[in-house]
């Protein structure tokens, strides 16, 4: 038993540190004026944060009221809702033709409010079902300074201040990690896909899909009349921390071993999704050209 549980800190250990590493790495090739170009667009700002933190989690709490889902599921679906985006999305909306600098904006933007909304949002979800939630605003701020702004922050200076270092060492560390990552989690995969599968009917498999294709279509709309915008908030809404919400889950939970299964359903699930979309919006970005910035 002990050498099970220490195997599975190492998987979980060595999945952090390659995320750290990735998030370091795209942390080389933004510039400090990319942590400003979101704030300087205020209307995508807050239609970004509209989708987000609003339209998904009432889309969250209405999907668990109206299919009855099963307690780890609606945990895992409420616990995604209010979650900010995770720190690998970036990559993947700069293959869906996104807007580099949106996208890691919105992910530094969202992380850092995450701290603050996330207790609110739980406050607020906790009287709609008339049950005990709490979240610290620390555990929350602990986390995303560990797995998105320390790293983003030190790779955004480390490129300022040795560019070339960075050119050299950049895609290395992300190609690097990236083995680590695809490695972890198919190990993670390999020991939980029966928890994962016996989630799977009563709702369970439409409820999740629903709520990936929600996030796509509200994305999509509300990114704006720039196809960059709307490739990045897209998969923006779509796609959640899962890190951050099992750690919800888990500590209002503590005792609901499902729910983590119903989170890496999610992700499997969102890698699927959302590829259509991904290869949708590469055909149209090559069929139509470069474009203006979004705003």
């Amino acid at each position: 038993m002990r050498e099970g549980m220490t195997v599975a800190h190492l998987i979980l250990l060595a999945l952090k540190l390659s995320i750290i590493v990735m998030v370091f790495a795209l942390g080389l090739k933004t510039t400090p004026s990319d942590w400003l170009w979101l704030l300087r667009r205020p209307g995508l700002l807050a239609r970004s944060l509209l989708a987000m933190n609003v339209v998904m989690p009432a889309f969250a709490i209405a999907v668990v009221e109206l299919m009855r889902l099963r307690h780890p599921v609606a945990i895992a679906l409420i616990a995604l809702s209010l979650s900010p985006v995770p720190p690998l999305l970036p990559r993947r909306q700069a293959k869906a033709g996104g807007e580099t600098p949106y996208a890691v904006d919105l992910l530094a933007i969202a992380a850092v409010l995450s701290v603050v909304w996330i207790p609110i949002a739980i406050e607020i979800v906790a009287r709609i079902a008339g049950a005990p939630l709490a979240v610290s605003p620390w555990t929350v701020a602990e986390l995303v300074a560990l797995m998105i702004l320390v790293p983003l922050l030190a790779g955004t200076v480390t490129g300022a201040y040795a560019r070339g270092l960075a050119q050299r060492i950049g895609p290395r560390l992300s190609r690097a990690a990236g083995v680590v990552l695809l490695i972890g989690l198919v190990l993670i995969l390999f020991k939980s896909w029966r928890a994962a599968l016996g989630l799977v009917g009563d709702g369970t498999l439409l409820a999740l899909i629903g709520f990936i294709v929600a996030g796509l279509i509200v994305g999509h709309l509300l990114g704006g009349p720039q196809a960059e915008g709307r490739s990045v908030l897209a998969l923006a809404t779509a796609s959640r921390h899962p890190g951050i919400a099992a750690t919800i889950a888990h500590l209002n939970f503590p005792d609901e071993r499902a729910a983590p299964a119903a989170i890496l359903l999610y992700l499997v699930l969102g890698a699927l999704v959302s590829l259509p979309y991904i290869r949708w919006r590469e055909h149209r970005r090559e069929a139509a050209g470069p474009e203006r910035p979004p705003r």
